[in-house]
């Protein structure tokens, strides 16, 4: 009865082993013209692809820093950087100017590793338990955020700060919370409930980000 059980385990192993997709090429840079899937993009024809597919030359520029929040992101994620499409990976670069901010937001579809090339940041993110993981970085110093967890970045120096940040996903997805509550048509009186704020605090806040409702 042993010896069957185990020619039988063997056997599904065998079989799912057979079943699994092999990788059939190398990279899948994005058809940008096509539709996202839930899979990434579709391919490009590897005739149609030169070295250039293969580089971004977007992030040697800094962000506008003019606007409410004093930062801007510049991705290369898969809608920018075609090349990453599939392979797990992204990096986008963060400049913040002096008391700028990167505020509370997640990217549920993958982990940020965040490295300081100027100035001095602020940097933390909440667990799933509320504990603040918080530190003030310098040049040369990383922190990781681990997917899924609140987490932001505030510039503490007296000069604009740059950081690159990578991913473990070519589209790890952003959602801000400040700006999806206030920014949003999500009702007042739904914000004033489900965050304890003040109702004229709640319409401060939708005039300064330029939500309604």
């Amino acid at each position: 009865m042993a010896t069957s059980m185990v020619s039988l385990l063997a056997i599904v192993l065998l079989c799912n082993f057979a079943l699994q997709p092999s990788r059939a090429q190398d990279f899948c840079v994005a058809d940008l013209s096509s539709e996202l899937t839930p899979s990434g993009y579709p391919c490009k024809a590897a005739s149609s692809l030169t070295s250039d597919s293969f580089v971004f030359t977007g992030l040697e520029a800094a962000g506008n820093v003019s606007n409410n929040i004093g930062a801007a992101v510049t991705p290369a994620f898969s809608a920018q950087f075609p090349a990453v499409n599939g392979l797990g990976v992204s990096i986008a670069r963060l400049d913040l100017a002096p008391n700028g901010v990167i505020p509370l937001h997640i990217h549920p579809a993958g982990n940020e590793i965040l490295l300081v090339l100027k100035g001095i940041i602020c940097a933390g993110f909440i667990s799933s338990s509320n504990v603040v993981y918080s530190k003030t970085l310098n040049v040369g110093d990383v922190m990781v955020f681990p997917k899924g967890l609140l987490h932001y970045q505030i510039n503490v120096g007296k000069y604009n700060a740059i950081a690159f940040a990578s991913f473990s996903s070519p589209l790890p997805g952003l959602q801000i919370v400040p700006l999806s509550l206030f920014a949003s048509n999500l009702p007042s009186f739904v914000i004033e409930k489900t965050t304890f704020l003040s109702d004229s605090e709640v319409k401060r806040l939708k005039a300064f980000l330029g939500g309604s409702g």
